[in-house]
């Protein structure tokens, strides 16, 4: 029963839900309602995102020193295929605005005792699962081009890489192949996780559902992910900070573009916790233990 729950959600069979037909104004509008979702809840977003620079500097450190330059790329740019996962939260965030409900950070974390949290968790899992796959092709497309030797320096590697003909092999069929892993995980997470956040219908539906909103719309799908892989470049370059407003607008715009692809209909929504429910932090022990001296 319970990998049914994850697999189709609530109810005895399983929803479809609706897809419309949109264009480049639909992108133009949920980047703009991304923006003014970020300028009304900024301190969250950046917060829920300062891991960002924070990983670029960890990653770069672990690549200058263990000597797995060449995979600096790969991994550098696989981190869009599990983006959709670290964007949870801003999801939730503009959902609970939509709402009128409160924004604070911490309600950003309500995702983990969602319902739905069974089939979020399988999606993100496809997701890491492909990021690895990809990481582990990079690898073997660099050895089949300059074989199992490190690198002697950056200014050597760089120099393989931009002035010989085995370097612009790699860079053609690297980027051609991470091209297609962009293609899949475009067509699976698109608006999966925020249907997930928005109806109990499992992980099945809400991947197939991500599917066919991307062949309903297939060149505005593709600018899409066109505009958030320009987006992602433009705020790696500055040693990874820009990421710390890209990620939150992108995030935010991709769960006002779900409204826009996906039509509202009577489904059952995900089992939220209690917003009245009193919270209880790590501050508070141990005198939760004694609640007569409160």
């Amino acid at each position: 029963m319970a990998y049914s729950h994850i697999l189709v959600g609530a109810g005895s069979r399983p929803t479809q839900p609706a897809i419309r037909k949109i264009g480049f104004a639909d992108l133009r509008d949920a980047l703009a309602k991304g923006i003014d979702d970020f300028y009304a809840m900024p301190t969250h977003a950046m917060f829920l995102c300062i891991i960002y620079p924070i990983v670029g500097f960890v990653l770069a450190r672990l690549i200058f020193g263990y000597s797995i330059l060449p995979l600096l790329y790969p991994l550098a740019s696989g981190f869009a295929l599990i983006g959709p996962v670290a964007a949870l939260g801003l999801y939730e965030l503009s959902r609970r605005r939509e709402s009128g409900l409160e924004t604070s950070a911490g309600r950003a974390l309500d995702v983990l005792e969602s319902s739905t949290i069974g089939a979020i968790t399988a999606l993100a899992l496809l997701l890491l699962t492909i990021f690895v796959i990809w990481v582990a092709v990079a690898k073997a497309i660099y050895i089949d081009n300059f074989g199992y030797a490190a690198p002697v320096s950056f200014e050597a590697f760089l120099s393989d890489v931009f002035t010989t003909r085995p370097g612009w092999n790699l860079i053609i069929v690297g980027n051609g192949v991470g091209l297609l892993f962009a293609i899949l995980v475009l067509a699976i997470s698109v608006v999966s996780f925020p249907l997930l956040l928005d109806r109990d219908v499992g992980a099945a539906v809400a991947l197939l559902t991500s599917v066919r909103a991307v062949l309903r719309n297939p060149v505005t799908m593709m600018l899409w992910g066109l505009i958030v892989a320009a987006l992602l470049i433009v705020g790696s370059v500055p040693l990874f900070f820009g990421l710390t407003v890209v990620v939150p607008v992108l995030g935010h715009a991709t769960w006002h573009l779900y409204r826009k692809v996906v039509e509202p209909q009577a489904a059952p929504p995900p089992t939220l916790p209690d917003p009245n429910k009193e919270r209880r932090y790590a501050a508070d022990f141990p005198a939760v233990l004694f609640p007569w001296a409160r």
